[in-house]
């Protein structure tokens, strides 16, 4: 897929499931000059696997990044086109590439994203969570404090949370939540698009009954707080406050914050939205 100007294509590749690539990725990393690859070595494997040939390859991965854009932005210089993917789904999404990106647009490189499989999305999809709003917190930090810190600030905003997780340390991170977001629904998205997917239903009280035996590629979905009885009126007017700031119409604000509550209709929050509306 020539281009008349030096672009770097983010194409995102399958999770797991190889019928997930599409026309367009394919025919691009079939004529990018160079790809960049997290692990060049299962790149390459997965290429071979699509039956796509692809011209070369340079690593980037989070330890070398910052060194690779020097040389990155020197073969877009020699009119190269490259094409930036990572291990499986969509690049930056808790993968490398940010810094790059970045580099690359402040260059005069052109940046254009080749959408599909991505793990954040595909989990809420099919969790049956309230999908938005949502945060994506990406891989988890280590450090039990700032585990907690990002839950605590996150938490705060009644939205759902997403995260990835590795299998030894989920029933650990899930306590965290527990004990700082409270009893929440959550949903564990396992192997996502592969032959042993699977989506896991709990609350975080019952953190200690998930399995330690679990094994795959893990997305942790945590929905919203769980509001017992009716939603007060307080409650009410700050998710319309929330909801207000995407700019979206008023009704669409209602249903939203009706989907989320106990004991109000759409029609009822409606009225307190006009209401607020007219008092702001």
């Amino acid at each position: 897929m020539p281009s008349k100007s030096p672009t770097l294509w983010v194409v995102a590749t399958p999770l797991g499931n190889l019928g997930d690539i599409s026309d367009r990725a394919r025919k691009i990393l079939a004529s990018a000059d160079v790809i960049l690859a997290e692990d060049t070595r299962r790149t390459g494997k997965l290429l071979t696997n699509l039956d796509i040939k692809g011209k070369g390859f340079i690593s980037l991965h989070d330890h070398n990044e910052e060194k690779r854009i020097a040389k990155v932005l020197e073969f877009f210089d020699e009119g190269g086109n490259a094409a930036l993917v990572s291990d499986a789904g969509t690049p930056l999404m808790s993968d490398p590439g940010y810094r790059l990106v970045k580099a690359c647009r402040e260059h005069g490189v052109k940046i254009v994203p080749v959408p599909g499989p991505c793990a954040p999305v595909t989990a809420l999809s099919a969790c049956g969570l309230p999908p938005y709003p949502f945060v994506f917190l990406g891989f988890m930090p280590r450090k039990d404090g700032q585990m907690t810190k990002l839950f605590e600030v996150h938490g705060a905003t009644g939205a759902t949370i997403v995260f990835f997780e590795r299998k030894s340390r989920l029933r650990e991170t899930l306590a965290v939540a527990y004990r700082v977001l409270g009893d929440r629904d959550f949903v564990i998205c396992r192997e996502l698009t592969k032959d042993y997917e699977e989506f896991i239903s709990g609350t975080l009280s019952g953190h200690e009954d998930v399995s330690a035996e679990l094994k795959g590629e893990i997305t942790v979905v945590v929905g919203p707080p769980v509001i017992s009885g009716p939603a007060s009126e307080d409650e009410i007017y700050r998710l319309i406050d929330q909801e207000m700031l995407s700019g979206e119409k008023p009704k669409v604000v209602a249903r939203r914050v009706a989907d989320r509550v106990q004991g109000w209709t759409a029609k009822a929050v409606y009225e307190k939205v006009t209401e607020r509306k007219t008092n702001s």
